[in-house]
């Protein structure tokens, strides 16, 4: 049996879902929610194998939900059941988790073979979810550090000179001559595309660089 949450801000939705679905021999509605809190508690509670998930919700949105589900219970499956198919909308959700992406105005059959689907680890995206995913594909550039990735000593370098070390000391720190941290320097400069050291330390803290490789 596929044990399923429902959490949406509106009773009629909910009560719509809960008798379609309860007509599925494979799928058992083991909670409501009416609000993201209330997802997350319940969550917690009954671990269901999936949360049909609404985005707009009071208390707790359904971004915050699925984000503090999946940090919790990973295995738990997020279908997002929505009336809102925009970038703004559909990019921040998957983000945070999701798996699925579905409008409210899909089939109920459709909506069962979606659950069941996810279930078996298959896309449930709906058309205009997978188009949007496609563009932000699209429209956002790598990184410098993740189209030309540091390799681990060159990340302990760049850990150590944005504690704004010289040369000398971080030769010391990695047990290395200064020569060898020159050169790591000079390529860690081709590959976040920086001109010094404070432009290396700035991209080094945006970018969550700052720790050593742990290698």
């Amino acid at each position: 049996m596929i044990r399923v949450l429902i959490a949406d801000d509106h009773h009629v939705v909910r009560r719509g879902l809960m008798f379609f679905l309860k007509t599925q021999k494979d799928m058992d509605i083991v909670g409501e929610a009416s609000n993201g809190k209330e997802a997350v508690d319940l969550t917690a509670t009954l671990k269901p194998d999936i949360v049909l998930m609404d985005l707009v919700m009071p208390e707790m949105d359904g971004i915050q939900a699925t984000k503090r589900i999946k940090a919790k219970y990973p295995q738990i499956q997020i279908l997002m059941l929505t009336s809102f198919s925009d970038r703004d909308h559909v990019i921040p959700a998957l983000k945070a988790g999701a798996a699925g992406y579905q409008l409210k105005d899909i089939e109920p059959d459709d909506l069962a073979e979606a659950i069941r689907k996810l279930m078996r680890g298959e896309n449930t995206l709906h058309p205009e979810a997978t188009s949007q995913l496609q563009k932000e594909v699209e429209v956002t550039p790598l990184s410098p550090h993740e189209e030309h990735p540091l390799t681990p000593r060159e990340q302990d370098v760049l850990a150590e000179l944005t504690k704004g070390k010289s040369n000398r000391e971080i030769a010391s720190s990695l047990f290395v001559t200064e020569k060898t941290v020159k050169t790591h320097i000079s390529n860690i400069f081709v590959k976040l595309q920086v001109q010094d050291r404070t432009q290396a330390a700035l991209y080094a803290v945006k970018h969550g660089l700052t720790e050593p490789s742990g290698q």
